[in-house]
C-alpha cells in the first residue's frame, strides 16, 4: 500500500525526533525554567554540555530516591545529601562509554569529597541486579547508586532525556540543576565545573 506524502512526512518527522532524543540533541532557546521553579530541560542548539546560571534561575528536580543497588532492602536518595553538591550519573552495565568514564568519576568524587561534593549513580534499564552489582564492583565504584531498571525514580528528573546514557547532572547545594553533561566525561571536564559549583556562596 502506497503512503500519502502527508503520512510519509509525519513519519519522517517522528523518526527524526526519536533520533534527536536518543542523541541528546534537543533544541530550544531557554535552558531552564526561570525563578528557581521546576527544572525544564532543553538543550539549546543540541549542546551536550549545559550550564545553568545565575543560581537564582536554576530549576529543581523532584524527589529522587530508590533501591540502593549494593544494599538490598535499603534506599538511597537526595535526602541523604542535605546541603551538599550532588553529582548524579545515569549509567548501565551494558553501556560501553559508562565503563570508560567510571574511573574519571571516581577520581573527581575523591578529590572533591572534602569540598562537600557527593556522587549518586542512577542505574537504569539494567537486569539482572547481580550484573549491575558486578559492574560496580569490577569498576571499583565506591559511591552509592539507585537501582532503577524500570526507570521509576528517574521520573523526578522531569523532561530530562533519560535515554541518553551515560549522562551527568550536577546539583548545587540547594539541589537545583547547575550543569548537565549529555556524554561520557573525563576528570578534566568534570572537576572544574564541580569545584566551581561547590565554591558558590
Amino acid at each position: 500500500m502506497t503512503r500519502s506524502p502527508k503520512a510519509w512526512l509525519a513519519g519522517a518527522v517522528l523518526a527524526l525526533c526519536s533520533v534527536l532524543t536518543l542523541s541528546g540533541c534537543a533544541t530550544g532557546t531557554d535552558a531552564v525554567a526561570t525563578g528557581g521553579g521546576t527544572f525544564d530541560f532543553v538543550s539549546p542548539g543540541g549542546q551536550t554540555t549545559i550550564r545553568y546560571d545565575p543560581p537564582a534561575d536554576r530549576g529543581s528536580i523532584g524527589t529522587l530516591s530508590g533501591d540502593d543497588l549494593m544494599n538490598a532492602g535499603a534506599t538511597v536518595g537526595l535526602e541523604d545529601f542535605d546541603d551538599q553538591v550532588v553529582v548524579l550519573n545515569l549509567w548501565a552495565s551494558w553501556c560501553g562509554p559508562c565503563r570508560g568514564e567510571a574511573l574519571a568519576l571516581g577520581e573527581v568524587a575523591a578529590v572533591t569529597y572534602d569540598q562537600g561534593v557527593r556522587f549518586l549513580g542512577l542505574n537504569v534499564k539494567d537486569t539482572p541486579r547481580s550484573g549491575a552489582q558486578d559492574w560496580y564492583t569490577s569498576n571499583k565504584v565506591d559511591y552509592p547508586s539507585i537501582y532503577d531498571p524500570k526507570m521509576r525514580s528517574v521520573i523526578a528528573l522531569g523532561s530530562f532525556p533519560t535515554s541518553v546514557i551515560p549522562s551527568t547532572i550536577v546539583l548545587d547545594r540547594e539541589h537545583r540543576v547547575a550543569a548537565v553533561f549529555l556524554k561520557a566525561l573525563t576528570a578534566e571536564e568534570l572537576q572544574p565545573v564541580v569545584e566551581e559549583i561547590a565554591a558558590e556562596q
